[in-house]
């Protein structure tokens, strides 16, 4: 049965260009028992990178490789950068996920904590971190917008989340794409926890 697991993980390392992986613990531990999740996962992959219906597959790459920068994951990382070039992406555009991925990561420890501690003291500070990045974006405004909601989605920022939701509405994505673009965030960490 392993042997077949290791051919469905294969394929599925394949399909996102993922190469010279060396099997961590957790994937070893799935391939020794007869572990039907590794089915489970490649085609929960394959479906948010592949058959979305409310995003491109440039645009799925892009956010798989937004989760991978967040979840650390340089093995994702070089998996879904080729895979966006394949789909045209850009360098500049790839650097501006690696950028956005690091501000929201500093706004949702900032915003997080405001929310947590709900104080007027801390909620009339300024917050004095530079976000010019997100004025006038190389992805367009809606799709940083939505970049920014599925990470901040990662991370647990609450007011962040909403803040995103409600700006990627305002410019003019669906409720269907916000679905489409944070289950994305998640199945693609779900996959970081196994390879990695």
């Amino acid at each position: 049965m392993a042997e077949v697991l290791n051919e469905t993980l294969s394929k599925l390392l394949d399909a996102i260009k993922v190469e010279d992986y060396t099997p961590s613990d957790n994937v070893e531990a799935l391939s020794k028992v007869e572990a039907r999740y590794i089915k489970d996962l490649k085609i929960n992959v394959g479906n948010v990178v592949n058959n979305t219906q409310y995003l491109n597959k440039k645009e799925a790459a892009f956010l798989a490789l937004a989760t991978a920068i967040n979840e650390k994951s340089d093995v994702l990382k070089q998996g879904f950068t080729v895979l966006a070039k394949e789909e045209g992406a850009t360098d500049e555009e790839i650097a501006e996920v690696v950028a956005a991925t690091s501000l929201m990561n500093a706004n949702n420890v900032f915003y997080r904590f405001r929310h947590f501690m709900n104080k007027e003291t801390y909620n009339s500070m300024p917050a004095g971190i530079k976000m010019s990045i997100m004025m006038n974006p190389v992805l367009g405004k809606e799709f940083f917008e939505l970049l920014s909601l599925a990470v901040s989605s990662l991370n647990g920022c609450e007011m962040c989340v909403t803040s995103h939701e409600a700006s990627v509405r305002q410019h003019g994505g669906s409720e269907q794409r916000i679905f489409e673009a944070v289950k994305l965030a998640a199945i693609i960490k779900s996959l970081v926890v196994v390879v990695s």
